[in-house]
């Protein structure tokens, strides 16, 4: 098959598409980070199987997106207003892996930015940690993750890893303080408010987001 188009102006007619026009192919860096991907999110669903999360929400039904930030669906579907935080690690890790490991390939950068992720999943989903969120932050009804809802995160993470990537330092800095706000604003509640509410409850802002979420 051949497709001429002929432009005004021109000599002769320029050919566009023909049978010897190179195919369109997927680069070889795509297909390692899609590998990459897919593998760490094997092992993600493999641990969290073995921890005893559930694939998905006791009521049996499938949300892509849940508005709550503390309710009996939080955590439970595809997307929560919890992953906004698993994009803006991705921000925070695309930057500092390609600052402490310079010389790494595109796909060893997001493996390492996955398997962090991937290991504060498993971390998240513990016992330990789990309880830890219900007795020093207002999520006094947290139950953990599905492992959907965990993929999910995964996949955001991997969302904010290539944007970060695409915008350079300094807007990925704007754009996560601009998350921040946002989630604040909306919510209640941030990536750097969940940090500090599990490492260093403070009440005021305890019985802020209470007050909020009723």
């Amino acid at each position: 098959m051949r497709l001429t188009i002929f432009v005004v102006g021109a000599r002769r007619p320029v050919d566009s598409l023909s049978e010897s026009s190179p195919p369109f192919r997927i680069s070889s860096n795509a297909w390692r980070c899609a590998a990459a991907f897919a593998a760490v999110a094997a092992g993600q669903a493999v641990v969290l199987v073995a921890l005893g999360r559930q694939w998905w929400c006791d009521c049996g039904k499938l949300f892509l997106y849940t508005n709550q930030p503390l309710g009996p669906h939080t955590s439970q579907h595809l997307l929560d207003p919890y992953s906004w935080s698993h994009l803006q690690h991705g921000l925070v890790l695309a930057p500092l892996l390609a600052w402490l490991a310079p010389k790494r390939s595109l796909a060893w950068l997001l493996v390492a930015a996955l398997t962090i992720e991937a290991g504060w999943e498993i971390l998240e989903n513990t016992p330990w940690v789990i309880e830890r969120y219900r007795s020093a932050t207002a999520a006094v009804g947290y139950e953990g993750d599905t492992i959907i809802n965990s993929l999910a995160d995964l996949t955001c993470c991997a969302a904010g890893f290539f944007v970060a990537r695409r915008l350079g330092v300094a807007k990925t800095v704007a754009l996560f303080a601009a998350i921040e706000i946002g989630t604040i604003a909306i919510y209640r509640d941030s990536l750097l408010l969940n940090v500090l509410m599990l490492l260093a409850p403070v009440e005021a802002i305890r019985s802020w987001q209470e007050a909020g979420w009723r």
